[in-house]
């Protein structure tokens, strides 16, 4: 074992996620919300899977150094995904609110901004 966590997203992991802007990740987690919003009732295995890969994301945005100044909004939108996932409503928070929160990241990715 390195010591490096075991990120599913090996390649970005490597390197390329680093690669990306801050808002290029937000993009990324959230369309992995989006996934997961989409299955969540529907299709076990493909929820799971969405949720895996966004936290996997989650786990590569909050290691990339260049966005300690934004740990805990990184963080804390984790924190609502995973009470949105297991149905906690402490936050009152649903995954197509979460999704909301993340499309515009989709929009100024995809726009080059």
């Amino acid at each position: 074992m390195n010591g490096m966590p075991n990120f599913i997203h090996k390649e970005l992991a490597a390197g390329g996620w680093s690669k990306l802007s801050l808002v290029g990740q937000l993009a990324h987690i959230g369309s992995e919300v989006g996934r997961s919003s989409k299955w969540q009732g529907k299709d076990s295995a493909s929820f799971d899977g969405a949720v895996s890969r966004a936290l996997d994301l989650f786990d590569l945005t909050l290691a990339d150094s260049r966005w300690k100044g934004r740990y805990l909004e990184i963080a804390r939108a984790r924190e609502l995904f995973c009470a949105a996932v297991l149905g906690d409503d402490e936050y009152k928070t649903t995954l197509n609110d979460l999704e909301n929160y993340f499309l515009p990241f989709a929009a100024a990715e995809s726009s080059g901004l």
